[in-house]
């Protein structure tokens, strides 16, 4: 279940109920899936073949595919972090600089967790997420993300451009202020 941290407070929201009405109130899409059906043989594998990835596509394609009809999206991957991943540090600078997109950055957590840093109407706040998360930063919304401590993530992506993921950098003197 995700939980939201306000970093000007440092209040903490959890629960379902919570973090949908402060997700909502943001503009941000939150949704869960059901998780349970990743097939065991996957279950805590957090380097995937081709074959694998494509697996978790359509054990998932359902919800993918309703997501991409109501939002638009006509392209989706999967994204998989973990120590084992090639230039993880680079990958990680390159997804922690704060950033806007021109379209939905959309995260389906299939395992492992990650942290959305997203700046909302009041200031910027953590979104956690876990297994079975699904979060839509809007487009123009400045926002990064990382990994938690276990530092491990399998993620869908889904993309209304084809050429998928581009970033522009968004700096902001608000963001290296707080804590």
């Amino acid at each position: 279940m995700a939980s939201i941290r306000i970093r000007k407070t440092g209040e903490r929201l959890e629960g379902e109920q919570q973090v949908r009405a402060f997700l909502d109130a943001q503009g941000v899409l939150y949704e869960k899936w059901p998780v349970e059906k990743l097939p065991a043989h996957l279950a805590g594998k957090f380097v995937l073949s081709e074959a694998e990835q494509q697996e978790i596509l359509d054990v998932f394609r359902e919800e993918i595919e309703s997501l991409a009809r109501r939002r638009g999206y006509v392209k989706w991957d999967i994204v998989t972090l973990s120590e084992a991943t090639p230039n993880l540090e680079e990958l990680l600078r390159k997804f922690q600089a704060v950033h806007t997109h021109s379209e939905d950055e959309v995260r389906a957590i299939v395992q492992g967790h990650g942290i959305f840093v997203i700046k909302g109407k009041d200031g910027y706040f953590d979104a956690e997420l876990e297994a079975g998360d699904v979060i839509s930063v809007p487009e123009n919304t400045p926002h990064f993300f990382t990994l938690m401590d276990d530092r491990q993530v399998v993620a869908v992506r889904l993309f209304i451009d084809p050429s998928g993921w581009v970033a522009h950098p968004y700096d902001d003197p608000e963001f290296q202020t707080q804590a």
